[in-house]
């Protein structure tokens, strides 16, 4: 009798140590499995994806299969087609009198300025087969990286108008050249006006 209890004691003791034991003992964990990968991985192993941050341009986004809008690297900008006509002919002097100049700290098209657009557009309309990149310059008050970004929304500003005037998206590139291209030099109010605009260089197409 008493070897039975001793032995149902025995057996209820390494039952609660084998019970003990394997509470404590940590399990394989949980992974969770990132859409869009194989093999699995745990959440916190996602790397940090997004323009800027090491997805590739226009790739699938990881979580939901969408397309990453194309971002500027350095200035977090859209390059909006900056280079849709490589290798055109490129003459800067054809509407050079077209240039439209901005308020301190503004791309809004000024009143003033919206006949040299339609001017622009007409120009485009009767050469069907030439296009305009849009250049966006400031004048040197602000930041280099600023300037950059106001540049190119001075660009956009004046595409959408011609846009607005009939002309194709795919015909206007853009490009801005931040405080870089001066069109007067000096330091003081007179040149930041000329300085603060939108040029219209005409493309034309290799061999024309």
């Amino acid at each position: 009798m008493k070897l039975n209890r001793l032995a149902t004691l025995l057996t209820l003791g390494l039952a609660l140590t084998t019970l003990v034991a394997t509470g404590c003992k940590k399990g394989p964990g949980y992974k969770t499995d990132i859409p869009g990968r194989t093999g699995g991985g745990t959440a916190s192993s996602r790397p940090l994806t997004g323009p800027g941050l090491g997805q590739p341009l226009n790739s699938p986004d990881l979580a939901g299969g969408t397309t990453v809008t194309p971002i500027d690297p350095e200035y977090g900008i859209p390059p909006s087609a900056k280079h849709g006509h490589e290798g055109w002919a490129e003459d800067a002097t054809a509407l050079a009198a077209e240039s439209v100049h901005f308020a301190f700290d503004s791309a809004t098209v000024r009143n003033d300025d919206r006949a040299k657009l339609e001017n622009v557009a007409s120009y485009l309309k009767t050469h069907a087969t030439n296009a305009v990149r849009v250049e966006g310059n400031c004048d040197k008050r602000g930041t280099e990286e600023y300037n950059r970004s106001l540049g190119e929304r001075r660009a956009l500003a004046a595409r959408e108008e011609l846009v607005k005037l009939g002309i194709a998206p795919d015909r206007l590139d853009t490009i801005s050249y931040g405080e870089d291209r001066p069109a007067d030099p000096a330091d003081n109010d007179g040149a930041y006006a000329k300085n603060r605009r939108a040029d219209f260089i005409l493309l034309s197409p290799p061999g024309r």
